[in-house]
């Protein structure tokens, strides 16, 4: 009862749906809605893409709500640009409406498969279930300062042990069409054998989302040398140190979208 608890709509056109909601919810805006939906709507397109209005009282209780464009989040669980709402919905949330989006729908597992493949390269050879799901719940944590100022650092925990059948449901299609897993039904548990070779790694790396394949070559590419990414992550899959690149590429993705958002609360917050 005391949490308080986070919409996030995906809205096809955000300047429309910011004018009909100051209309209707004027209070909810900090001192931002003299500018109008338009303003509005271009401060939602910084950082991260989303716009919030949080400390909203809401049936007896607090509620904050983030808007963020259908393409923008489509993008997202595409290519990891930000990783922000993408990162979200790597764990279990509650879908309540949706329409039929096929691209929307296609992007929605295609980051679910992205956040397993990128674990599996963080991960050892071999692991147990609960292993792989704080692996995958803290990739959007990886790099977010609030982590360090404020934000309760067993927090992946707390998501983790208490929604671990959640997880199961959210993965379970994904890891029953992977090779490298095995589900032990009578035992109840998962068990993972990964490909730690350089081929293994490589077909890993060369799955990745865009973003984060650029942001891995550029930490390991000097400047000036201009090879190409599929060079690069060959050389990063022959690394004893991969998955630790791979770990600072989205620790890179998640800083500087989490400073971005956290400044622009500063303004939609009041």
């Amino acid at each position: 009862q005391n949490n308080m608890l986070d919409f996030v709509f995906a809205v096809d056109d955000s300047v429309t749906w910011h004018m009909m909601n100051l209309l209707k919810n004027r209070s909810h805006y900090s001192f931002l809605k003299v500018f109008g939906p338009k303003q509005i709507s271009s401060i939602q397109s910084y950082g991260a893409g989303i716009y919030y209005n949080t400390l909203v009282p809401c049936n007896g209780r607090m509620i904050k709500y983030g808007v963020i464009s259908t393409d923008t989040l489509i993008d997202d669980l595409l290519h990891w640009k930000t990783l922000y709402v993408a990162g979200r919905l790597q764990k279990p949330v509650k879908i309540l409406t949706q329409n039929e989006n096929s691209k929307l729908q296609a992007a929605l597992v295609s980051n679910l498969k992205s956040a397993v493949t990128a674990a599996f390269l963080m991960l050892p050879e071999s692991f147990l279930e609960e292993d792989l799901y704080m692996q995958i719940a803290g990739l959007s944590y990886s790099g977010d300062f609030r982590m360090i100022i404020g934000e309760d650092r067993s927090k992946v925990q707390n998501i983790v042990k208490p929604n671990v059948p959640h997880f199961q449901k959210l993965y379970s299609n994904i890891l029953q069409d992977c090779p490298q897993v095995v589900y032990k039904h009578h035992l109840g548990r998962l068990e993972a054998s990964i490909d730690k070779s350089p081929e293994g790694q490589f077909t890993q790396l060369m799955a990745l989302p865009k973003t984060l394949q650029q942001k891995i070559t550029s930490l390991v590419d000097p400047p000036g040398k201009n090879r190409d990414v599929e060079e690069i992550l060959m050389q990063v899959a022959h690394d004893p140190d991969c998955g630790f690149v791979v770990h600072q590429g989205i620790s890179g993705i998640v800083r500087s979208s989490s400073i971005v958002q956290s400044a622009k609360t500063i303004l939609t917050a009041g």
